[in-house]
């Protein structure tokens, strides 16, 4: 009868090797995840309110503002 034998796991180094394996990982997926939300959100935004301020004229819409009777104490 032949007998099959399991291999025996390796023990010595494990936690070595897998706190290596971790270690990339836990430094490279947040970095990643920073560089997208940078580039994907933050960038964008930023440009949105850049483009909206330079057309923005505050006076003119308090002007309008005043004209349509939203203020009491500015007539």
């Amino acid at each position: 009868m032949a007998s099959s034998s399991l291999t025996k796991p390796q023990m010595r180094g494990l936690l070595a090797k897998r706190l290596r394996f971790h270690i990339v990982g836990a430094f490279f997926v947040p970095l990643g995840v920073a560089a997208f939300y940078k580039f994907a959100m933050t960038e964008p935004r930023k440009k949105a309110y850049a483009d909206f301020y330079k057309t923005d004229d505050s006076i003119k819409d308090f002007e309008e503002m005043r004209k349509a009777g939203i203020f009491q104490s500015a007539e």
